[in-house]
């Protein structure tokens, strides 16, 4: 991979992120939909405002990956990248007219 692929991958993941079911699908587990609705919504906006990248969890440099802690549980987000069939890898995740972007928050627990 290309530093300008890379590139591009982590300015398509900044925007899924701040257009989350717009600029993706996302998916969010039954240990985050549990939580009451105000904490889902203080935790979606920590996902879409979130920038502390750091090598530990970008080494790849694509921004899609993140955690941080809320109400002392520790929450997970990843993007994953599909092909349009959703069945398949998507071959090139800096096209975003051959990759659907998926992101998933989690609990840490249920990673």
């Amino acid at each position: 991979m290309t530093d300008i692929q890379t590139q591009r991958i982590a300015q398509l993941n900044d925007v899924a992120r701040r257009a989350m079911g717009i600029a993706c699908r996302v998916f969010i587990t039954e240990g985050i939909r549990q939580l009451p609705c105000e904490d889902q919504s203080i935790i979606r906006l920590k996902v879409e405002n979130f920038d502390a990248f750091t090598p530990d969890n970008n080494p790849w440099g694509e921004r899609d990956f993140g955690a941080f802690t809320h109400n002392g549980q520790k929450i997970f987000w990843k993007i994953d990248y599909y092909a349009l069939d959703m069945k398949h890898l998507s071959e090139d995740p800096a096209d975003p007219s051959q990759t659907v972007r998926v992101l998933t928050i989690m609990l840490a627990e249920e990673y």
